[in-house]
């Protein structure tokens, strides 16, 4: 097996403010809220175009090539697009850019996607993971569900999903291109219910268990604060990884 990574990173950077709360001498509250959280910017970033090779397989990644197809008969199997070498292939093209989040409330939840286009070729399919660590400062590490769980403001969470969600409305079903007739990849079962999220890195969260056409995933982010929240600069990088499956 080859490891591609999809997306070269993923950067999430989190201001939290700090505000005292005066009580009894013995007791000093930290509450972080309003308009001192900060979310100020997602990034997601890949190459232009990027191949490296192993033994029998092939893994590239790309922006902005051209959508494949597959035409199938009972003998024989066509694919089309900019890529047809003869050997085992994994194609990715990563939809780069940056999301600027602004001021992340107690009652509000901060939100971003970016989409991930997969398609194999002469090859069983393939398992997309995701790798990486909630947002973090020093040796604190935002809460992450372990269990689908839905998005609560004012209760520290950091989550995903693959799924069209309305609560927040964000993100989208898996798009096959150019049909579901040719292209097979699906989002797995923890990953696709709408509205509930959650994130265990090195999860695998998609799969084709079959060569396929090209799938588009979105995956969503979601991130919610409480008032126990530390205060501080908090960061976080992510990875996804596609592996091929023979």
């Amino acid at each position: 097996m080859q490891r591609q990574t999809l997306w070269d990173r993923v950067l999430l950077v989190l201001l939290v403010g700090v505000v005292a709360v005066g009580g009894a001498p013995a007791v000093q509250a930290v509450t972080s809220t309003s308009p001192n959280y900060q979310m100020t910017e997602s990034q997601f970033g890949s190459s232009t175009a990027e191949e490296s090779c192993a033994g029998d397989i092939c893994a590239r990644a790309t922006i902005g090539d051209p959508a494949a197809g597959v035409s199938k008969a009972p003998t024989s199997t066509a694919s089309f697009g900019t890529v047809t070498p003869d050997e085992p292939t994994l194609q990715v093209i990563v939809a780069a850019g940056e999301s600027h989040l602004g001021y992340l409330e107690t009652n509000q939840t901060a939100t971003t996607t970016s989409t991930v286009k997969v398609r194999s070729y002469l090859s069983n399919g393939y398992m997309l993971q995701i790798i990486g660590s909630p947002p973090k400062i020093g040796n604190y590490t935002m809460k992450s569900p372990a269990v689908p769980t839905a998005s609560t403001p004012g209760k520290e969470q950091f989550g995903i999903n693959l799924a069209a969600n309305t609560t927040p409305n964000i993100g989208a079903s898996p798009v096959q291109v150019p049909s579901d007739q040719t292209s097979f990849g699906t989002v797995e079962p923890a990953y696709r219910t709408p509205n509930l999220f959650k994130f265990n890195s090195g999860d695998v969260v998609a799969r084709s268990d079959k060569e396929s056409g090209q799938t588009d995933y979105t995956i969503s982010m979601i991130i919610n604060v409480s008032n126990s929240t530390p205060a501080g600069h908090y960061t976080s990088d992510f990875s996804a990884v596609v592996i091929p499956v023979f």
